[in-house]
């Protein structure tokens, strides 16, 4: 007899944008050439130093990507000349779906996603099915020129193998807005690894989506006193 509300979409095109912001700076090699000028090396100024290259008809491979987030990348990725991959079980989009007669929109096996993407995004929700689905049979799937980007949930990704992939350079690198402990302790490897680059589970927390969250909330508290009760999950 209780209801129950959510805030559903809130921060829908704020983790697609970090999506992105993943795949601008992998291609361009933003990271690595920050982190030398930190440490007082300039010699990317002098002598060409790191692959960078542009993402138009690059394939995005994008785990989940039938989902909200998943359209929302896709969304930004086309309009960039990227060419999108998603998987999915049934082998198609569902019913209706925006991009499910696009030309550069392929539904793909997951295995064939991984193996033929540059970047592959994880936009699934956790659950049962989807806890450390991606771990060390799935990495090793990827480009060793491929980097893969996480800002869904940590526990997707099985740590300890991903740890193992990286020290063995199995891919080009990994972006992780999320970990599977948040932050990771302070003695994991994740720290430490010059091909993976972390991020504080920023990609919700933009200014604009932390007060979209507030007035959501808001406002289903006051719809729910005026006896229009609006976003009710059970």
């Amino acid at each position: 007899g209780i209801d129950v509300v959510n805030i559903p979409t809130y921060s829908t095109e704020s983790v697609a944008h970090m999506v992105i912001t993943y795949i601008m700076n992998f291609s361009a090699a933003i990271f690595q050439q920050a982190k030398m000028l930190h440490e007082g090396n300039q010699m990317n100024f002098k002598v060409f130093q790191h692959p960078i290259y542009e993402i138009t008809n690059k394939k995005l491979g994008l785990i989940g990507g039938s989902g909200t987030i998943g359209t929302a990348v896709a969304d930004v990725a086309l309009p960039l000349g990227m060419e999108v991959l998603i998987s999915s079980r049934s082998g198609k989009l569902p019913a209706g779906h925006k991009y499910e007669n696009h030309d550069r929109v392929k539904v793909v096996s997951l295995d064939e996603l991984l193996a033929s993407s540059d970047f592959v995004s994880i936009n699934c929700p956790l659950n049962s099915e989807t806890r450390h689905s991606i771990g060390e049979r799935e990495i090793r799937l990827m480009k060793p020129t491929a980097f893969l980007i996480n800002t869904a949930r940590g526990k997707i990704i099985n740590e300890a193998e991903l740890i193992k992939c990286m020290k063995d350079r199995a891919i080009a690198g990994a972006g992780l807005d999320t970990q599977e402990t948040e932050p990771p302790h302070p003695d994991s490897e994740l720290w430490k690894l010059d091909n993976v680059f972390l991020t504080p589970h920023i990609g919700w927390r933009r200014l604009e989506t932390r007060q979209r969250l507030v007035d959501m909330t808001t406002d289903n508290i006051e719809s729910y006193i005026e006896g229009r009760i609006q976003n009710v999950v059970n």
